[in-house]
């Protein structure tokens, strides 16, 4: 089974060593991190932290001194270093790991060379970064327990099941990707209501909303039926399929 080799570029002045270890395991998802770099200006005791896991994670620091104040030397670094990765054409993907910006247009440029782009940031990322990569995954939702989740509290289930059938926004989302999906038995595959998901909403991680896997979140809008059954289509294992539940008469 072919593996997608990885190179995985960190912003080590917008991102935080607190979700490294999330961060790992979430790469891993995705393919091999064949390359693993962290750029800022090492010489700040402000990176210390991430100093602390560098040599855990195998993570290889590349130092960028700010030579001009107000000017972002970190950014340039991460971009050149990107572009002669790219042109070895050695990857079949990028991570790029920031809550800048500034690194929209790279996003845009390693795609169009047909490679994938997987984005991590905060939650205040802006959204042309978001929207410049083909999954974006919300540092936030990779530091465990103790995570801010968006709709996660302390309370009880009922109050997430109160909070997403209130998201107009979020029930908008799943209705069309469930409607596309539909196939000739008015059944929707959950791999392909995934896809269609992914494909318009970069940032769109169940996890945002409380819960681990996409079928949690469908049925907990109580708007779905969801059944398993074996598909020849998607070889031979068992598919989870979705389709609107119908109104009672």
């Amino acid at each position: 089974m072919h593996q997608e080799r990885l190179a995985v570029l960190i912003d080590a002045d917008n991102s935080s060593a607190a979700a490294v270890e999330g961060l790992i395991a979430e790469i891993a998802k995705y393919g091999i991190a064949s390359v693993k770099r962290i750029y800022g200006d090492w010489t700040d005791t402000r990176l210390k932290q991430w100093k602390a896991v560098l040599l855990e994670y195998s993570i290889t620091p590349m130092q960028q001194f700010a030579y001009t104040t107000g000017k972002n030397a970190t950014d340039s670094a991460m971009i050149i270093d990107a572009m002669d990765l790219l042109y070895t054409k050695n990857f079949d993907g990028f991570c790029i790991v920031s809550s800048d910006s500034d690194f929209t247009k790279l996003a845009s440029r390693i795609r169009e060379a047909g490679l994938k782009v997987y984005g991590f940031g905060e939650k205040k990322t802006p959204k042309p970064f978001v929207n410049a990569v083909d999954k974006f995954i919300y540092i936030e939702n990779l530091q465990g327990d103790s995570a801010p989740v968006m709709h996660q509290n302390a309370q009880t289930a009922v109050v997430e099941k109160y909070d997403i059938r209130k998201d107009v926004k979020l029930l908008d989302l799943l209705r069309r990707a469930v409607e596309d999906s539909i196939d000739d038995t008015q059944w929707a595959n959950l791999g392909r209501i995934g896809q269609h998901i992914a494909n318009t909403t970069p940032d769109f991680d169940p996890r945002n909303y409380g819960y681990k896997k996409l079928s949690e979140l469908l049925e907990a809008t109580e708007k779905y039926e969801i059944k398993t059954r074996f598909d020849d289509e998607y070889g031979p294992h068992k598919s989870v399929y979705v389709r609107p539940k119908r109104a009672s008469r």
